[in-house]
Formats: structure tokens, C-alpha cells, sequence
């Protein structure tokens, strides 16, 4: 299920960026609109040794996978996304479920927007960053910087750490009400206001930042400086190898 488009006007400069970002995007939204009804999903279940599908081991988890749909950075389905599933190493989703674990008691549901990452949807990241006139998402997800720098800034590399199969995209949802936790702005925002620590937010966005990476801290994930959703597990079973299977 495609997630819709927020539509919203955002001009050049930094704070009012800043402005929109906090109070639209950062407002929860109803997860029925973005959680993928797996029901409906037919799963190939031909996964190389040591992949798992995450909701099989945790089954309250809530998927948004972008590159599935259109609406992501792109703008366009990604190569290598064949049906709206996350798939990670055995290892990293059994550290993944004591997060999960721990905070369900807390009142929290996962929300993951990408996993496991093929290495042909990498290369169709590159073959887009090479593309200049091509811009028709920048509005939305990198409004301040040329498209041509977000490799160098460190947004997207040509191998990912989630080819590797431990590293996760992912928020939180409210288990009471089905909704988005609001962290200050929204995944694949590109922009010093996705930064841990950034100033940019308000105590509370930064409150709820902290609830997430602090319970992927203590089962063994490290954070990801310029993306407060990016997560990579420390002692990943594959450090050197990267897969090219399709997610189906």
C-alpha cells in the first residue's frame, strides 16, 4: 500500500524549512495509511541462509516500505523491491525483537520503512544521483541541497550498509492509537534537521528521537549521525559481504 503525498510549500530558506517540517510533517499520522496489510502479500520465503522476514518474528511490527512505492527521495519505484516486505539477518532481527520487546512495554510499536537493501536498488540510487534534471522530489526530501552533493554529504553511499543485511530504517508508532511518533521530521528528509542531536527540533521530538535510539543502543545498534532512523547492528553476521537478491 502506497502511503499519500503531504502536499506543502516550502521555499530556500533554512528556518522556514525548519517551520514545516516541525509542524507537518512531524505530526503522527494514522498508521492504517501506512502500514502494508500482509494478509494480502504472498511471501517467496526462498531467503539465502541467515534472512528472516522481521514481521514473522515480530509480528506487531508496522511496515512502510518506500522503495516499494513512488513516494520516497526518487520519486519511483526502486529495482529490486518486489512486494513491500523487510527482510534482515537472523542476528539482527533477534536483537530487533528485544527492542521491540522492551519498548511495546513502554507503549511503542515499530515502524520500519526499509531493510535489507539490494544492491541493484543501490545502484538505481546512483543512477538517479547522476541525473541532474531530475528533480521532482527535492521539494520534499532535499529542499536545501543539489542532489548532486548527497553522495558526498554522506545520504546515500554506492554500497550500503543495508546490502549487508543488519542495518534498519525505521520510527515509532503509538500502540494505543495507531499513530506516528513525532520525531521533527520525516524519514529520508535530507537536511541538518534529521541530525541527532540538531537543534532544529523541539524537547519533545528530541525526547521521542531518544526513546528509539536508545533502546537500539542497548541491544547492540549503532546510530547513524546524519539520519535519527538509520540503525546498524554492531556485530553484523556479513561486514564484508553484499547480497543482491530481490525482496519478495
Amino acid at each position: 500500500m502506497k502511503p499519500s503525498r503531504r502536499g506543502m510549500v516550502i521555499t530556500l530558506s533554512a528556518l522556514f524549512v525548519s517551520m514545516i517540517i516541525t509542524s507537518t510533517f512531524g505530526q503522527p499520522v494514522s498508521a492504517e495509511s501506512l502500514n502494508v496489510t500482509q494478509d494480502m502479500i504472498v511471501k517467496k520465503n526462498n531467503l539465502p541462509k541467515g534472512f528472516v522476514y522481521i514481521d514473522d518474528m515480530i509480528p506487531s511490527v508496522h511496515l512502510d516500505i518506500r522503495y516499494y512505492g513512488e513516494y520516497n527521495f526518487v520519486g519511483q519505484h526502486i529495482d529490486g523491491y518486489k512486494a513491500p516486505l523487510a527482510i534482515m539477518s537472523l542476528k539482527g532481527v533477534t536483537a530487533l525483537k528485544k527492542v521491540s520487546d522492551e519498548l511495546e512495554k513502554k507503549g511503542y510499536l515499530l515502524l520500519i520503512y526499509d531493510a535489507y537493501r539490494p544492491q541493484k536498488g543501490v545502484n538505481d540510487f546512483v543512477r538517479w544521483s547522476k541525473d541532474a534534471k531530475d528533480t521532482k522530489m527535492k521539494i520534499e526530501f532535499y529542499p536545501l541541497l543539489d542532489k548532486r552533493n548527497l553522495f558526498k554529504l554522506g545520504f546515500i553511499s554506492s554500497k550500503s550498509g543495508h546490502t549487508r543485511g543488519s542495518t534498519i530504517d525505521l520510527s515509532l508508532v503509538h500502540k494505543s492509537t495507531g499513530k506516528v511518533v513525532d520525531m521533527g521530521s520525516p524519514f529520508d528528509f535530507f537536511g541538518d534537521i534529521s541530525n541527532h542531536g540538531t537543534k532544529l527540533i523541539n524537547k519533545q521530538q528530541t525526547g521521542n528521537r531518544n526513546v528509539l535510539k536508545n533502546a537500539m543502543v542497548k541491544y547492540g545498534f549503532k546510530p547513524y549521525s546524519k539520519e535519527w532512523w538509520h540503525y546498524t547492528l554492531i556485530n553484523e553476521p556479513f561486514p564484508k559481504q553484499y547480497f543482491n537478491f530481490d525482496v519478495e
